[in-house]
């Protein structure tokens, strides 16, 4: 692989002592009980399993830290912290996400008009196994049309009626903006008239390449690259309404949904690794290096924009992924739901540092250092 391991003491961690992981434990406690349960994680490259975790899940348990200091003994009693470090040099990376709320209605008329899809009968998911010569490899979903398997209309086709009728839609938005967003994070809260709330998570996808909307406007002079935000896109799109649709529509991609209710409205989307995130504290990683439930500590003197001006410094949890997270240090931290949240995540593109916390039975298998 293209990194190494190296062990560190936790006194070498930045800003260790001055981190309350007393949080992250609830969220550590979700994936104990998806484990036990339901079904162990699928074990990264890496080679950390849930079977590695499972002593720390049952631990956490049984000691039931209290307070911050005491949380933060229990994470040195279980784990041996190991830096991430690129054999390119390169440092780690983070960006942010959220899940918005959006003001919905749940029939469509002249103002709520744009909607929110269920998957569609007519997808199914690629693989070798049914995969068509000629196809893409990187298609994951595509259509059966007369036994066929093809690739699935995208964006602009569907956003010009390829589903009209055929009664998939959940609720329907007053924007397409926000429905795009919405896209773009996996989730969304739906907020109706009477107050009532639904949460829309993802489903399933149309299957082609995700095109960075931001990136498209940098390229063609409308927003500059050095403020760029999810606040600045928006607003851009806001600004020029008879543009957007073509903006929009150069992202293929299209991303489907299922419904969920909100039963915790503290708490955030149930993501990939099954289990409800913990806002500030849940981090989506490489699934294809990485296990859900790992412990990750990250460090970046230029991320000061989440914790109030202080670099942030956080011990947080592998809860989630995206088809943007790739790499050993490359993570998507998840601050919440709601405006505020949305706030927060939207300038988040900073260099930080990586620490995977290993458990301590197994921490031997990586003194040798490669990843």
């Amino acid at each position: 692989m293209d990194f190494d391991l190296q062990r560190v003491d936790f006194s070498g961690l930045p800003g260790w002592r001055g981190d309350n992981p007393l949080p992250l434990l609830g969220a550590f406690e979700r994936c104990r009980y998806h484990v036990a349960t339901v079904k162990p994680h699928k074990t990264g490259s890496l080679g950390v399993s849930s079977a590695d975790l499972m002593p720390a899940y049952e631990a956490a348990l049984r000691t039931e830290p209290l307070d911050e200091s005491s949380a933060r003994r229990f994470f040195e009693e279980q784990f041996v912290p190991f830096k991430i470090v690129r054999r390119d040099g390169k440092p780690g990376f983070v960006t942010a996400f959220y899940e918005p709320e959006v003001l919905v209605s749940a029939a469509p008329d002249k103002t709520f008009r744009f909607p929110f899809y269920r998957r569609p009968d007519d997808l199914i998911e690629i693989d070798d196994s049914n995969r068509p010569d000629g196809l893409d490899p990187y298609f994951a979903f595509g259509r059966i049309k007369d036994g066929a398997i093809g690739e699935y209309p995208d964006r602009k086709a569907i956003e010009q009626g390829f589903l009209a009728g055929r009664g998939l839609e959940i609720a329907y938005a007053k924007s397409r903006v926000d429905v795009f967003f919405a896209h773009v994070q996996g989730a969304a809260r739906l907020v109706f008239p009477d107050g009532s709330m639904k949460r829309v998570t993802y489903a399933a996808k149309t299957g082609h390449y995700f095109s960075a909307t931001g990136k498209l406007l940098i390229e063609r002079g409308k927003i500059d690259a050095a403020t760029v935000s999810m606040q600045s896109i928006r607003q851009w799109l806001d600004d020029h309404p008879d543009e957007a649709d073509e903006v929009l529509w150069h992202n293929r991609s299209f991303i489907f949904f299922r419904e969920a209710a909100v039963d915790d409205t503290g708490l955030g989307p149930v993501a990939a690794a099954k289990v409800a995130l913990e806002p500030g504290r849940s981090l989506a990683v490489d699934r294809l290096i990485h296990t859900f439930g790992v412990p990750f500590f990250i460090a970046s003197d230029s991320l000061t924009s989440i914790d109030g001006g202080r670099p942030f410094r956080r011990l947080m949890l592998a809860l989630d992924t995206g088809s943007a997270i790739v790499g050993p240090a490359r993570g998507d931290i998840f601050t919440g739901s709601g405006d505020e949240a949305g706030r927060l995540a939207g300038a988040v593109r900073n260099d930080a540092d990586f620490f995977i916390f290993i458990p301590k039975a197994a921490a031997a298998r990586y003194d040798h250092g490669q990843g």
